[in-house]
């Protein structure tokens, strides 16, 4: 989402970084870049206006203008102030005291409100908790029966009653999930094409019935400045306590993530990242803002790395490392964990510097290629997944044939297999030999 905004804001720090000492006209130069290059990502005026100058207020002083690396210096400052701007620290979901926990997700039809209760479950799920989905909007068509299709498909309990009253289903909802010891409410309400009257009533009913902890509402991202003004209607009605972006990965202007919590006062708490039901991360304000400026994400890759990696599977891996038997079978399973995390370029993208990489053609991401490599993979036999060396020039040519491929990518695909494994042997000795941590275990 926000690629077009990184690329022209890393374009503007690159000059400056090449003039080595700077100027105060220097730094006014820049920053008049930089605030069209935020405008045109469809940030909202007034949020632009205050953030060019606080950040010029801490770019012109004496110790940045004399500085070694002045340029450094004001992506620093430009990099706190995005990340001020946007809350600075990630908001934790409210909890209940008294053991439920109840979140009314709200938002117009089309939002993808339904989809992300369900991710939302999903994510809770996996932190332990114990969701319980309600089907409360009754007017959308399958409405219903599309969140028990996304409930059966996480694991997390759906409860409905047909076309009843919202607020009877909600009662019911909250009754059932106390008889079955389920910590966490998570209500779908109905959207609207539009914000109305009916609309704001219903809701405020249903807030009084289940009395939330949490009343997010859920955006899309694609809408840009739109987002904020549907966010400031919403809030002006209903006792909002956060956001969730939704189409968070779609290629827009992205000045919605950017103006809603100084124009509202009320964090992003989640965005949706894709399609996948476990495309839903928490918003830390000062990750974005390292994606943002081409510092990478290194923390939110280590977190995606956790998610997939099993313990036992790790210390079973590292023993076929060290021991040298590391085979196709290990290796197609570390692909396998590897598509798990997510989309290959969202994942490198994490790492600091590689979207510049890629701009000036230093790596190019086929995610065809991994697809060729398991085709590749899965014609060969099972003794020759466990056994690389018993693959010869007639075997090469059987698997090429059956994986559409040619013998190049074949012989392609083993050299790169010896290098790889050489590499995660060695790097798994230099983890024993006194790195003392400073070599991480890589999960892939």
């Amino acid at each position: 989402m926000l690629d077009n905004l990184s690329r022209k804001l890393q374009d503007v720090f690159d000059k400056l970084r090449s003039r080595g000492r700077l100027s105060e006209s220097d730094v006014k130069e820049a920053l008049r870049e930089i605030k069209l290059v935020l405008l045109e990502a469809d940030v909202n005026f007034k949020v632009v206006k205050d953030f060019i100058a606080a950040v010029q207020d801490k770019a012109v002083g004496e110790d940045i203008l004399h500085s070694l690396t002045p340029g450094q210096h004001v992506v620093k400052i430009v990099h706190d102030e995005l990340m001020h701007i946007m809350g600075d620290d990630a908001d934790k979901l409210a909890r209940s005291s008294t053991g439920m926990t109840v979140i009314m997700l709200v938002g117009l039809q089309g939002s993808g409100k339904t989809t992300t209760a369900a991710k939302l479950a999903g994510l809770l799920n996996r932190e332990g908790r114990h969701p319980l989905l309600v089907a409360a909007d009754i007017y959308r068509p399958a409405a219903v029966k599309q969140l028990q299709v996304l409930g059966e498909s996480i694991g997390t309990p759906v409860f409905s009653m047909g076309d009843s009253r919202p607020e009877d289903i909600v009662r019911g909802a909250l009754t059932h999930a106390g008889q079955q010891s389920l910590d966490t409410v998570i209500i779908d309400t109905a959207g609207r094409l539009h914000i109305d009257e009916d609309m704001m009533e219903e809701i405020h009913r249903l807030e009084e019935i289940s009395r939330p902890q949490e009343i997010l509402l859920v955006l899309d991202a694609a809408m840009g400045q739109e987002a904020v003004n549907v966010a400031q209607e919403f809030g002006s009605h209903v006792r909002l306590t956060g956001y969730i972006m939704s189409r968070f990965d779609s290629d827009t202007r992205g000045g919605a993530a950017l103006s809603i919590r100084a124009v509202t006062g009320l964090p992003i708490k989640f965005i949706g990242i894709g399609e996948k039901l476990d495309a839903l991360e928490k918003f830390h304000p000062q990750r974005i803002a390292s994606r943002i400026l081409g510092m990478g994400d290194v923390l939110t890759l280590i977190e995606r790395a956790q998610a997939a990696v099993d313990i036992a599977e790790a210390e079973t891996l590292e023993k076929k490392l060290k021991t040298n038997s590391f085979n196709f079978e290990d290796f197609a399973q570390q692909m396998r964990r590897m598509r798990k995390m997510g989309p290959l370029d969202q994942l490198l993208a994490m790492v600091p510097g590689f979207e510049r990489m890629k701009d000036k053609g230093g790596i190019n991401i086929d995610e065809r290629q991994m697809a060729r490599v398991e085709a590749m993979i899965g014609s060969m036999t099972r003794e020759e997944r466990g056994n690389p060396q018993v693959i010869d020039g007639s075997r090469r040519r059987r698997i090429a044939g059956g994986s559409g491929c040619t013998v190049q990518e074949v012989n392609s695909l083993l050299k790169q297999f010896e290098q790889a494994k050489k590499m995660m042997k060695q790097l798994s000795d230099m983890e024993h030999k006194g790195a003392h941590g400073l070599m991480p275990k890589f999960p892939f």
